[in-house]
């Protein structure tokens, strides 16, 4: 059995990238939380006033003889707008930045090398993507995890997520869990 591994991602509305990142192969958990801030021990009320610093973000559990963090790099691209700075669909502030949290040099490495052939592709204009170490992250209240899975009618996950899915869906079904994909 591989160990796993971890990735930390944020690209708007963690309920958003944690629902898509619940359906890729050899991810074995997303928790949704706060990272990239000063206060300790946020609170979701806090990190949305945008006062603490946090970006909403998810961290990745993942198995890399099933997937890689590369792989995970081109599905968090897809499912998110990483040239809106502040700003994801309706969510606008700090705390729904495009960021990726390294855990390491070869995930700095990496991100970077993918940023860079991004935009020489000319896929994206001018991504504003940060790329920080990860300090710490903070888990989000247990409300805000699994959170479409538990409200898949709450009227903001009908509006934002099935249209990421969708698109997640047709460019990486390479990528998709085998459950997912039914």
């Amino acid at each position: 059995m591989t160990e796993s591994t971890q990735a930390t991602f944020g690209g708007g509305c963690f309920w958003c990238v944690e629902a898509a990142f619940e359906r890729v192969r050899g991810v074995e958990s997303v928790v949704s939380g706060y990272a990239g801030g000063s206060a300790e021990d946020p609170s979701y009320e806090a990190v949305c006033r945008g006062t603490t610093g946090h970006a909403e973000v998810v961290q990745v559990s993942y198995d890399p003889a099933e997937i890689t963090y590369r792989d995970l790099l081109e599905v968090f691209f897809t499912i998110h707008d990483p040239t809106t700075e502040n700003r994801q669909g309706p969510d606008v502030g700090s705390q729904y930045r495009s960021i990726v949290l390294y855990h390491d040099e070869s995930q700095r490495e990496t991100v970077e090398d993918y940023v860079d052939e991004l935009e020489a592709s000319g896929e994206y204009d001018g991504i504003v993507t940060e790329v920080e170490p990860l300090d710490t992250f903070w888990t989000a209240e247990d409300k805000h995890q699994d959170y479409f899975a538990k409200h898949p009618n709450q009227p903001y996950c009908q509006m934002q997520i099935p249209p990421k899915l969708e698109k997640l869906e047709s460019k990486h079904r390479d990528k998709l869990a085998a459950e997912a994909e039914n």
